[in-house]
């Protein structure tokens, strides 16, 4: 398992390598996820272990919570509506996707209402399980959908050339030692009450109150060191990447299919829903699509930050549409599934 794991990592490093070399956007995250996908897919018997991905995802927690000044939260406030709106085009786009599956492909009702629902990849997977519906269906689902947005987003932002529209810098700016060890222990604390309590997202939400909330307070222990971040990005691509195995494109490809362009269709409304968004927000657009963007909290946070393109904003609106999915997602289907009877 040993040797699995450290050449799974070895490929990961490559990959980010590569694409710092290749001068593509998210190098350290999209280059670890491709050549890692790849390998996986090729039939390359490596592995990434659960606390290397909890691992990326403090990182991902931690530092997004210094970006939220007293002044920051201020203007996150100022934003409140918008954010609601992209909490119901959210759950709009799951009526969408479950449409589409149910008229494209074989799966029953259920299997494509948890396939479709914008919510955290295992909490979907998990009331999918609680609600009897196709775990592994709903789980390709989600891996096909972040995997699209992780990899189209930032090249589209690139090629769109709207990188430091909307910069935000975090509250603390130089690194401590003896502070630097307190954040990380305090952010580690959260982490593992997020879990305990079994909360979603645990490893990225639980550091990110905690140090949100010693921001927020303007209590600056430290800034994290240059090379933290980035290896958060290599452990996000590299765990994001493993998921994938060799029977991965002729497992149900007409399926995989109908969620693409279920994926395509919601980026497409996104692009939409954010240009209009900027009529009520004094937001940047595409800060504003970013937030609406249906990927994940961790990959959309590293896309804001490493694009300087409103960190906290984004982070708000996939948290809050996160959180709200989560919630909303399984009374909505037993109250639809009463009606399908």
């Amino acid at each position: 398992m040993r040797v699995r794991v450290l050449g799974g990592f070895g490929i990961a490093l490559a990959g980010a390598l590569l694409a710092v070399w290749a001068h593509l956007p998210l190098p350290w995250m999209l280059g670890a996820l491709l050549l890692t996908a790849a390998t996986r897919i090729a039939g390359v018997r490596t592995a990434c272990p659960r606390p290397a991905r909890n691992a990326g995802q403090w990182v991902i927690g931690a530092s997004l919570g210094l970006y939220f000044t007293p002044q920051v939260i201020g203007h996150i406030g100022s934003n409140a509506g918008p954010i609601v709106v992209g909490m119901l085009f959210a759950l709009a786009l799951a009526f969408l996707g479950t449409a589409i599956l149910r008229r494209f492909t074989d799966v029953d009702f259920k299997t494509a209402w948890f396939s479709s629902a914008i919510g955290g990849a295992s909490e979907m997977a998990n009331l999918a399980e609680r609600h009897g519906a196709r775990i592994d269906r709903v789980a390709t689902a989600h891996s096909v959908r972040v995997l699209l947005v992780v990899v189209t987003v930032p090249f589209i932002f690139q090629w769109w050339g709207v990188a430091g529209l909307d910069p935000t810098v975090p509250g603390p700016r130089d690194v401590h030692a003896l502070g630097l060890a307190a954040l990380v222990a305090l952010t580690i604390v959260g982490g593992a009450m997020f879990t305990k309590l079994r909360l979603p997202n645990p490893w990225v939400l639980g550091p990110m109150l905690v140090a949100m909330v010693l921001t927020a307070s303007s209590i600056e222990l430290s800034a994290l060191p240059d090379y933290v971040p980035k290896a958060g990005q290599l452990l996000i691509g590299w765990s994001l990447g493993d998921r994938y195995r060799p029977d991965f494109f002729r497992a149900a490809p007409r399926f995989m299919a109908a969620v693409a362009g279920f994926t395509v269709l919601a980026l497409a409304l996104a692009f939409g829903v954010g240009a209009l968004l900027s009529l009520w927000s004094a937001a940047p657009i595409p800060t504003l699509i970013l937030g609406t963007t249906p990927g994940g909290i961790a990959e959309m946070a590293i896309t804001a930050k490493v694009l300087q393109l409103g960190v906290p904003v984004v982070t708000a609106f996939h948290v809050t549409r996160m959180v709200f999915v989560v919630i909303v997602t399984g009374p909505i289907y037993t109250v639809l599934a009463r009606r399908h009877g």
